[in-house]
């Protein structure tokens, strides 16, 4: 068997007694034995390194290789699903030359590659076994032993830590084994990994169904002075809204972000271990994920990963259902992915070769790279070919002196359902973020005989992607068609004035808050006596309308006030300009 790892300046005979350790093969119930011990802690001394090897369930070592004096790094395990909760069916076995129990490495390299088994064997200075550390992933609810941290007992551990510090470790997902000499080891393998399959089988969270489609640990991450609370109630509320379970959350506050990986390298290895604790199996941030940070995150762990700006393309790659809306997440995605393409694999170059060859021809990323350009080159066109087709549907609206009426707000603010109730018609509404993404136009009658056109936006959210932006700019666009803007606030949400001032803002960064606008505070038949008193009068500047897209409370008076405030002309076909006077007949 091939070693692995710091082999540089090995000894042939040194590498030739490796090489006879990876031929071995131990008891299938013995965690190592003791002549195993001798040899892997003799060598170890030799060569003063850390020695381990991986041993499979039926005692065949499947992996032998070197580390140096303080650590050994494991083989890349993560390629290898592990389904579930299961475990890998793998135990590592490896030396500690300064007498330490496992370490902070070891125990998570158990938790993240889901091994069988960590076990450390301490090596005295005459070459000799010392004892054996070992610990075991725990299932959830089973309490902890007495050995509740590396390297202490039951009695000094509880003498000497505090409640506080009890409980945290009662919370570690391993379970750690007394410490004794490999003479003495009597565990029994085989038993106790049966016994843990079985307790872990009966944990394991059921399989997504048709109301989940995942489970998802949120992490939000942000400065001291950032607030993050009402960002994470957003984002568990687009989870949902997203088909996925969210188990948990994790909030951290830090002076400076990590550029690195944003979180820091143990507090994602300690995000990991919640998250496979929680048996989640995706990990969602409520910011954006820089390409290289994404990358780093993504090879901590073999969990997906996804950022806020994912998850809202994601759901609009779903709610979309017209040919135009369709084309446009199609490139807001394209072109957030494109940073985002990395291949590690180079085997697929294809190599041009030959004195006076042109050398290394495209990569495979650099293949991929150029399709993707292409792609969204294509799908501009097509997105302008559509643009004149709304240039022209609205230059008849002009010629017909229809006038239009927008209603924007953020997401889930109930646009589409006062759609429906003011024209009467069917367009799909429902309570959850982004429902509808594709606009609508419907007429609506106003006093004396008159129309206007009442059209519907896709919905705002606090910052928008600036892909979805560019995007849909051209929809966006039509709102400068407007005469006027009813902006919908949903009057229940706790969180009233700050989605008003996200769409206030994202109107202004559009150039549209020179249009004449009615606030709507929208929803009001969920709010009690108290709560509609305590409604505002004003905001931004603007009067507030108290309506009711459900009941229809308030929408006789706005239809009122919308004939007030704009120029309309009497509904019906459109005058015919007047003929030109005939030519002077030629003499």
């Amino acid at each position: 068997m091939q070693v692995e790892g710091e082999t540089a300046g090995l000894k042939s005979r040194d590498r030739k007694v490796l090489e006879r350790l990876g031929q071995r093969r131990l008891p299938p119930a013995a965690l190592l034995t003791q002549e195993f011990a001798r040899q892997l802690a003799g060598i170890s001394r030799t060569i003063r390194r850390q020695v381990g090897a991986l041993v499979d369930r039926r005692g065949h070592i499947t992996w032998v290789g070197v580390g140096d004096a303080h650590r050994i790094e494991l083989p890349d395990l993560k390629r290898q699903r592990v389904a579930g909760r299961r475990l890998r069916g793998l135990r590592f076995v490896h030396t500690h030359l300064a007498g330490e129990p496992l370490t902070r490495d070891d125990l998570t390299d158990l938790v993240l590659l889901r091994l069988d088994l960590m076990a450390a064997l301490t090596v005295g200075e005459d070459g000799l076994p010392g004892v054996v550390h070992a610990a075991h992933l725990r299932p959830p609810g089973r309490q902890g032993n007495a050995a509740g941290s590396p390297g202490g007992g039951l009695q000094t551990g509880i003498a000497a830590r505090s409640a506080v510090k009890q409980q945290e470790e009662a919370e570690t997902p391993w379970e750690l084994l007394p410490p004794v000499p490999p003479s003495r080891l009597d565990l029994d393998c085989t038993a106790l990994l049966a016994d843990l399959e079985r307790a872990f089988a009966r944990f394991a969270p059921e399989r997504p169904g048709r109301r989940y489609s995942g489970r998802a640990i949120l992490v939000g991450v942000g400065e001291k002075a950032f607030p993050l609370g009402d960002v994470m109630e957003e984002l568990a509320e687009l989870a949902r809204d997203a088909g996925l379970e969210v188990v948990d959350s994790l909030v951290q506050r830090r002076a400076r972000l990590d550029p690195r990986t944003l979180v820091g390298r143990g507090k994602l290895e300690a995000l990991v271990i919640r998250a496979l604790d929680r048996g989640a199996d995706l990990i969602l941030f409520a910011c954006d994920l820089s390409p290289s940070q994404a990358r780093n995150i993504s090879q901590a762990t073999d969990l997906k990963v996804l950022d806020r700006t994912q998850l809202i393309l994601d759901i609009f790659a779903r709610r979309a259902t017209s040919r135009e809306g369709k084309l446009q997440v199609e490139l807001a995605q394209l072109r957030y992915r494109l940073p985002r393409l990395v291949q590690r694999d180079t085997s697929l170059s294809r190599l041009g070769g030959g004195i006076g060859g042109r050398g290394p021809g495209e990569t495979r990323l650099e293949v991929d790279r150029r399709r993707v350009r292409e792609r969204i080159a294509r799908l501009q066109r097509d997105l302008a070919r559509v643009a004149v087709k709304r240039d022209v549907r609205r230059k008849r609206r002009e010629v017909r002196g229809l006038p239009v009426v927008s209603l924007v707000g953020y997401t889930n603010a109930g646009k589409s359902t006062l759609l429906n109730r003011l024209t009467r018609s069917e367009v799909a509404a429902g309570d959850r973020m982004f429902e509808t993404l594709d606009p609508a136009n419907r007429r609506l009658r106003v006093p004396v005989e008159r129309e206007v056109l009442l059209a519907d936006t896709v919905g705002f959210i606090h910052d928008l992607p600036e892909d979805l932006i560019e995007a849909f700019r051209g929809t966006l666009e039509e709102i400068s068609a407007a005469s006027l803007l009813l902006q919908v606030v949903d009057a229940s949400s706790p969180r009233l004035d700050s989605r008003a001032a996200a769409v206030e803002g994202l109107l202004a960064e559009l150039g549209f808050e020179e249009i004449p606008r009615i606030v709507l505070l929208n929803k009001v038949d969920r709010l009690g006596e108290v709560a509609r008193a305590a409604l505002p009068q004003r905001l931004a500047g603007a009067e507030t309308w108290r309506v009711s897209g459900v009941t229809g409370e308030g929408l006789e008076e706005l239809v009122g006030e919308v004939a007030r405030l704009i120029p309309v002309k009497p509904a019906g076909l459109p005058r015919l300009p007047a003929p030109e006077p005939d030519p002077l007949p030629l003499r």
